[in-house]
């Protein structure tokens, strides 16, 4: 188990097209590397916090062993966007200036479909237990946030995750919150084995893990007008409140064993 993260930075040269179908208009776009990303800016509507949530979300699934397209680190130049002729794109890649962070693209990768594939127990169960650890409200049915890709399945968005930032008062108790909602989880029937994931899962995710994946928040993105915390300090709370949540793990997995229960 690798303890010492590091993302690619690249920089962004060509803005293709917006994603419409995302709630913050991310784009796919062209970089300095000649790959093409889905990029994630931090001017759209939860600014540097939906990242990360993206950063943390995306590189703890890596760290489990899950199929994550390449997180980057993604610059965007002062200049760009000026000749952008949609106004509402031009305003945000305005505001999106700096450090913003992109995932690979998958190319010819098709959208999960829960009614075409069946999802083998032992994944969706690692599945929902990393979304009930991160408490991920988006891979439902509506939005499974899943791709198939060269016939394995890819998660992708982990942007609405860690939703306690938000408000950012009293982590503690929402680090052992039994997250209600996984009982919306599209892989939630198939998620068998969750208490077997558990135990395998507490040994991968060591302190010098998790410490490894906050790390890599880039300073910039922590300077929050909203509250007195340094970025140190709000770094820390981040990792406390994983380290938390990840020891009082049987309080989500029961959670989602009784959600199970109900539904089938």
């Amino acid at each position: 188990m690798k303890t010492n993260f590091n993302l690619r930075t690249v920089n962004v040269t060509r803005y293709i097209s917006p994603l419409r179908e995302g709630g913050s208009l991310p784009a796919l776009a062209e970089a300095d590397d000649d790959f093409k990303y889905v990029l994630k800016f931090r001017g759209a509507g939860h600014g540097v916090k939906a990242l990360i949530a993206e950063l943390i979300g995306g590189e703890i699934a890596r760290a489990l062993g899950m199929k994550m397209p390449e997180l980057v680190f993604a610059n965007l130049d002062e200049a760009f966007g000026r000749t952008e002729a949609d106004e509402e794109i031009q305003d945000l890649l305005q505001g999106s200036q700096g450090m913003n962070l992109a995932l690979h693209f998958l190319s010819g990768a098709i959208n999960f479909d829960p009614v075409v594939t069946v999802v083998d127990p032992v994944l969706a169960s690692q599945i929902v237990w990393l979304d009930a650890y991160i408490t991920n409200v988006d891979r439902t049915f509506r939005n499974t946030n899943m791709l198939i890709w060269h016939k394995e399945l890819w998660l992708i968005d982990h942007g609405a995750s860690l939703y306690f930032h938000h408000s950012w008062t009293n982590w503690e108790k929402h680090a052992q919150s039994p997250f209600a909602l996984i009982k919306d989880h599209v892989l939630l029937p198939q998620a068998t084995v969750l208490s077997e994931t558990d135990s395998a899962f507490k040994q991968l995710l060591t302190p010098e893990v998790l410490e490894g994946i906050v790390n890599l928040i880039p300073e910039d993105w922590l300077q929050w007008e909203e509250v007195e915390d340094t970025a140190a300090e709000l770094r820390n709370v981040y990792l406390q409140f994983l380290l938390t949540r990840l020891n009082h793990s049987e309080i989500f997995i029961k959670e989602a064993q009784n959600a199970r229960e109900k539904l089938i």
